[in-house]
């Protein structure tokens, strides 16, 4: 064997033989205990409205936002927070969050009419591919809405539609990876200088703001080591930029308190081994990625901004968070509609109703309502659509599962709802409490 297929060996050893760090069985009843708790209330809503259906929990909303806007309100001066619409697109999502003080973030044509709609005062309109129509739009309501523009040809189409006397407050976003798919978004940091030159040069634009997004924040450690780079290239940016300069945008993708929570084939122990033919693992382990608490992020984002942004430019700081606010204000119940082994059931409702075949990879305890028990049990629970990726879980939370009982997944808020898909099932009705 040469040196290199030795250490290639060596390294699938490393991986086939790691271990991700298990779910905590004790914080994983917890979790489950607390929804049983409320499981009387959940079933009158039943009684009232057929599964599947998707249950929205104002209270949760409310509590996150103000429990987000509170660790950051206590670190840095000037905070404005947008809560990120396509996490959850339910317009009643927004209204909640509208009057917790958030304005709106939105990333398309569609959801910015929802928001104008909405009668949102304070939007900010980021993603790439904006189209003319789109732009448009947006400096129509140039009063209540800013364009984080993505690219020099955005701001040449951005240009080329405003008119008036107003000028359109804008910012440019900055791609954290220059190298990858992420690249698609924002510019290089290296081009804020060219960005800034030709902005400067466009009667309408009113370049006042960057920037920046990183995804999966499970710790603060991108977005850290991303305002170092920043702070670097704002020291040589001229002093008209810098004079200009009202807001720097850090994005969101803060991940939710409980961390993320995977199945065996998520792991890279699991992947490994069925590139290999093997089984991931057991059906029985459950594993967990921590994520940093909020309010750690808001110290660690608070001291590093002071000491690398506000050193050179003071400004006011804008977050995005999305999933942190409403993953676990929105929950699905689902029913049992068929038995066909000891060990497998078929629900009434597909994996349409989340948009993707999310739980072959995540991990989400699936409560059963109607015979609660917080010992898991082993079964393939699977929806109802044409495809054998139709999947909720391998495992479930009661003393038997039959005909007719009501499931409940939790903490489904967030990039669910939002990219349910209508194919073969209809989709379940939203009720609100």
């Amino acid at each position: 064997m040469t040196n290199e297929g030795f250490g290639l060996q060596q390294k699938l050893q490393a991986i086939i033989t790691q271990t991700t760090p298990l779910l905590p069985t004790e914080e994983l009843r917890a979790f489950v205990d607390y929804y049983f708790h409320r499981r009387d209330r959940y079933l009158q809503i039943f009684e009232q409205h057929s599964a599947p259906l998707y249950i929205q929990e104002s209270s949760v909303l409310k509590a996150r936002a103000l429990r987000f806007k509170k660790a950051f309100q206590k670190v840095l001066p000037a905070v404005s927070f947008y809560f990120a619409v396509k996490s959850n697109n339910h317009p009643e999502v927004a209204k909640i969050l509208l009057r917790q003080g958030f304005g709106l973030d939105v990333s398309s044509g569609v959801e910015l009419e929802m928001a104008l709609g909405l009668g949102a005062t304070d939007i900010v309109f980021s993603g790439p591919g904006k189209t003319t129509a789109e732009l448009q739009l947006a400096v129509e309501h140039a009063d209540r809405v800013v364009v984080l523009m993505d690219s020099f040809g955005e701001l040449r189409r951005l240009a080329a539609v405003a008119a008036g006397p107003n000028k359109i407050r804008c910012g440019v976003r900055l791609t954290v990876d220059a190298q990858d798919l992420w690249r698609k978004f924002g510019i290089p940091v290296e081009s804020l200088a060219a960005f800034w030159n030709e902005a400067s040069r466009c009667g309408q634009i009113q370049l006042e703001g960057v920037q920046f997004h990183s995804s999966w924040n499970l710790s603060p450690h991108a977005q850290i080591a991303f305002i170092r780079v920043l702070g670097k290239v704002l020291v040589d940016m001229p002093a008209s930029f810098k004079d200009q300069l009202r807001f720097v945008d850090i994005g969101g993708g803060y991940w939710p308190p409980q961390g993320e929570w995977l199945q065996p084939a998520a792991t890279p122990e699991g992947k490994l081994r069925q590139a290999l033919n093997q089984q991931a693992g057991s059906a029985e382990e459950h594993y967990r990625l921590s994520a940093t608490p909020i309010e750690t992020f808001a110290d660690q984002l608070g001291a590093e901004i002071q000491r690398d942004l506000f050193s050179v430019v003071p400004c006011r700081i804008w977050l995005e968070p999305g999933r942190w606010i409403c993953n676990d204000a929105v929950h699905l119940l689902i029913s049992v509609v068929d038995k066909k082994a000891p060990d497998l059931v078929i629900t009434d409702a597909g994996t349409n109703a989340i948009g993707w075949e999310r739980f072959e990879t995540d991990y989400f305890p699936i409560l059963n309502l109607t015979r609660p028990s917080l010992e898991e049990k082993r079964c393939h629970i699977l929806g109802s659509l044409c495809t054998p990726h139709d999947v909720w879980g391998y495992m479930y939370f009661g003393d038997d599962i039959k005909p007719g009982d009501i499931l409940m997944i939790p903490t489904q808020g967030a990039y669910t709802y939002s990219l349910r898909q209508q194919f073969i099932k209809p989709l379940p009705a939203v009720y609100t409490i």
